[in-house]
């Protein structure tokens, strides 16, 4: 059994790919295992990646698989955990990159405290500017339970921070489903990942490591493009709710679900001219139905805590469902 399993899908980053292997490369041990996903690339991707392939594996252990068709990042890391063998695994996507060692010290530091999961901080790259992201939790380097950094719901915590690549992970959570993607998610696939990880496994730690690079601004990303697969994120908060509400302490983390969901729906509210018409026609009208769909007693208690911009915004989104309701036009509302 490979240490530590490294998950990484490609698709369509033939420019980022080398930068990205070659770290990997810096990071080989005999006993780490890199798990490739090529997600039907339409670039040189593919090429880039047998190439690579047959370099690391004289380093270290490594599994190149192609889909035949596109499926989304959730799909691609889930191919990754169903055939990764690792003790532990981890992500990276496939245009960001590691620090040299970073993998080494990671597989340390989570066999050392042997709890479930462990989370770091990173480096957004954005072009040559580089910028410290830190975790949102301040105690470093002890096990604590996970659930409890769920809150508070005005704060930013760890289920704000949701990235998978920003930690390691026990196989033993794969065993118990906590590790899988909701398959076909496009974007947001994180967020009931997050979640789901934090109210069902039983101890995790904050590192205070550093080696993960992460780049922004890529053009072919998801959050550079305005049309219909941004629109993701109601059906990943959506499921953040629901499971949330038949969690044993609902009563204590729903305002935090409902008061994120609300926060991302007014956020993409407010970048709404990035979306083709079409597309900005249906995130009003996806925004709506989510509002409708939220419990009304707890939203109102929410929105009552919000800054003026963001609850003025989703007040006048409720007030037109509410009008709707009553046939009253919306021109008075």
């Amino acid at each position: 059994m490979p240490k530590l399993s490294v998950i990484v899908p490609f698709y369509n980053v033939q420019q980022y790919a080398p930068d990205t292997l070659r770290s990997l490369h810096l990071n080989a041990r005999p006993d780490f295992e890199f798990v490739l996903v090529d997600d039907r690339s339409k670039d040189e991707t593919p090429a880039i990646l047998e190439r690579a392939a047959e370099e690391l594996s004289k380093v270290a252990q490594v599994r190149l698989i192609r889909h035949e068709e596109n499926g989304g990042l959730a799909t691609a890391r889930n191919t990754g955990l169903d055939a990764a063998r690792g003790e532990y695994l981890t992500f990276l996507d496939g245009d960001d990159w590691l620090a040299r060692g970073y993998l080494t010290d990671l597989a340390t530091a989570i066999e050392e405290l042997g709890c479930d999961f462990v989370r770091v901080d990173h480096v957004q790259a954005t072009a040559r500017a580089r910028t410290l992201v830190r975790h949102p939790h301040g105690l470093r380097g002890e096990v604590l339970d996970p659930r409890d950094a769920i809150l508070p719901a005005d704060r930013s915590t760890s289920v704000d921070y949701p990235y998978a690549w920003a930690g390691a992970y026990h196989r033993r959570l794969v065993d118990r489903g906590l590790l899988h993607f909701t398959h076909g998610l496009r974007t947001a696939e994180d967020r009931p990942w997050i979640w789901k990880l934090h109210r069902e496994a039983e101890s995790f730690a904050v590192l205070n490591l550093l080696g993960v690079f992460y780049r922004r601004g890529v053009a072919s990303s998801l959050t550079q493009i305005g049309d219909a697969r941004q629109l993701d994120f109601i059906r990943a908060f959506d499921q953040v709710i629901e499971e949330t509400a038949r969690d044993r302490e609902a009563d204590r983390l729903l305002p935090k679900a409902v008061r994120t969901y609300c926060a991302i729906i007014a956020h993409h509210l407010g970048e709404i001219e990035k979306f083709e018409p079409p597309v900005a026609r249906q995130l009003r009208a996806m925004s709506a139905a989510a509002i409708r769909r939220m419990p009304q007693e707890l939203l109102a208690e929410v929105l009552d805590t919000m800054d003026l911009e963001r609850s003025s915004t989703l007040r006048r989104l409720r007030r037109r469902i509410t009008s709707s309701k009553t046939g009253t036009p919306k021109a008075a509302a």
